[in-house]
């Protein structure tokens, strides 16, 4: 036992008048205070830590943040895009095909996927119609004989035939402007940017750790005095700690790996047991994969590697353009990076890079970047522990890694009926004036002077309930492998 004095407690935990456990004075090993700076030195003396640091989690306090709901479902809105393009066009015909206020039009017939994308473009809209490196600019005549066409007409004196063969495909076309002829009475079309609306579920996580009652003399007591006027006792408990830590890594895995578990129709999977369904909830590579920027088969210190990295700024450019990002890599893809960084940077003898202690060759080397500058991008690069874990995602290296934009997001809550600023990755964890369920913690049995059951031991309980946000995900940059 041991008194200290402090007025710094830890989030959410209070000392007891007598030696009882409980979930609120219980002490966590892994908080940066002083009971952990004083007595874990004696509690680790006979442990070899030949794992390091075991844990995982971490990656989420990084890049997010956390935040309390009150409902089943997290609803959202994105914003659309504000121009209108579209690709997979067809070029149905080079030399008319339509009828245009009863005067046959000899230009050409484009074919929409839909006659709502055919209808989103008005007559004396003028366009750009692209394909590989050919482009024509072109005036929208007015509808075809078929709903999801349009004719059109070139400005220069190449006709739509210098584009291809009729029935071609692939191609893009974009509105860039429009014409009218004097005292038309034209106005084109009335267009509203799409919404989009996204929503996510919470599930529960829990877990426990039980000890007999003969084995809870390990248990350790520390007496507290605050300058607040606070006192009382806290307790700690070695292997209880370790099974936080477990559940504690579980909570940010289950964020990262989780799959919102769906029929064709969108209903929740039958698992065959009456009344058991799965419902599942999306985590961030599930998002990623279904709304972001999906590379495979990366290699950045290779022949092309920073053709690479132009080609995955190409494609930011198409999104939001977000200038500040992180890189979370595993460590194939980290030394990667480092060789193709190098290779750029030819500082000293043979073209070798120092980097730290003034560049000094005699004192030390860096073969190392911590982040770099390409383009309007800002890169910040670090190793992703959960990756490289042998008992985690470093077992099945299939995920290489992610980019993951900085800063915030503004985006329009269904629930609040508001615009909200909200970090792009962010926790919802479900909590209300009566219950509090981002991290619970609570203690049964009939030991240390707890008493709800009549068995002989003591079970430390841990229950969860929370959902990731992956807001602007389009935003995102997943490696595979």
């Amino acid at each position: 036992m041991a008194t200290q004095v402090s007025n710094n407690l830890p989030s959410g935990v209070a000392p007891r008048s007598t030696k009882s456990v409980s979930g609120e004075n219980y002490l966590d090993l892994t908080q940066a205070n002083f009971w952990t700076q004083q007595y874990l030195p004696e509690v680790y003396e006979k442990e070899v830590e030949r794992f390091g640091k075991r844990t995982i989690s971490g990656f989420l306090q990084m890049v997010g943040a956390e935040m309390p709901m009150s409902s089943d479902r997290i609803i959202w809105s994105e914003q659309g895009r504000l121009h209108v393009s579209f690709n997979d066009v067809i070029l149905q015909t080079t030399n008319g095909g339509a009828t245009i206020d009863g005067t046959a039009h000899d230009g050409g017939l484009l074919r929409f996927a839909s006659s709502a994308d055919a209808n989103t473009i008005p007559k004396g809209a003028t366009i750009i119609l692209a394909k590989g490196s050919l482009a024509i600019k072109c005036r929208v005549m007015g509808p075809g004989s078929a709903a999801t066409d349009l004719a059109v007409e070139a400005y220069s004196a190449d006709n739509l035939g210098t584009m291809g063969s009729n029935g071609d495909t692939g191609f893009t076309v974009f509105v860039y402007g429009s014409e009218y002829a004097k005292g038309s009475g034209d106005s084109g079309v009335s267009l509203t940017a799409p919404v989009t609306t996204f929503s996510n579920k919470p599930i529960i996580l829990r877990d426990k750790f039980a000890v007999d009652g003969s084995d809870v003399a390990s248990i350790g007591w520390i007496e507290v005095t605050t300058e607040m006027g606070t006192s009382g006792y806290m307790w700690y408990l070695k292997s209880e700690h370790e099974s936080r830590l477990r559940f504690m890594d579980q909570l940010e895995m289950a964020m990262v790996e989780s799959e919102s578990a769906v029929n064709a129709d969108g209903t929740s999977k039958n698992t065959g047991i009456t009344g058991v369904k799965l419902s599942g909830s999306e985590g961030l590579f599930a998002a990623v994969e279904d709304r972001g920027i999906v590379y495979t088969g990366t290699d950045f210190d290779g022949a092309g590697g920073l053709t690479e990295i132009d080609d995955i700024l190409k494609q930011l450019d198409k999104q939001g353009a977000i200038e500040e990002n992180m890189m979370f890599l595993n460590r194939a893809k980290a030394l990667e990076l480092d060789n193709m960084l190098a290779a750029q940077n030819s500082y000293g003898a043979g073209g070798t890079s120092y980097g730290v202690f003034e560049n000094d060759e005699e004192i030390a080397l860096n073969l190392g970047f911590t982040g770099f500058r390409r383009g309007s991008y800002d890169f910040y690069k670090t190793d992703w522990k959960y990756l490289n874990d042998s008992t985690t995602r470093g077992l099945v290296d299939i995920i290489q890694g992610i980019i993951v934009p900085a800063g915030t997001s503004s985006v329009y809550d269904e629930i609040l009926g508001q615009n909200i600023s909200r970090p792009f990755l962010h926790v919802r964890y479900r909590a209300s004036q009566a219950d509090d369920r981002r991290f619970k913690s609570w203690v049964t049995g009939s030991v240390g002077g707890n008493y709800t059951s009549a068995d002989d031991k003591m079970e430390v309980h841990y229950l969860s309930e929370r959902a990731l946000c992956v807001q602007a995900a389009n935003n995102f940059v997943l490696l595979k492998k």
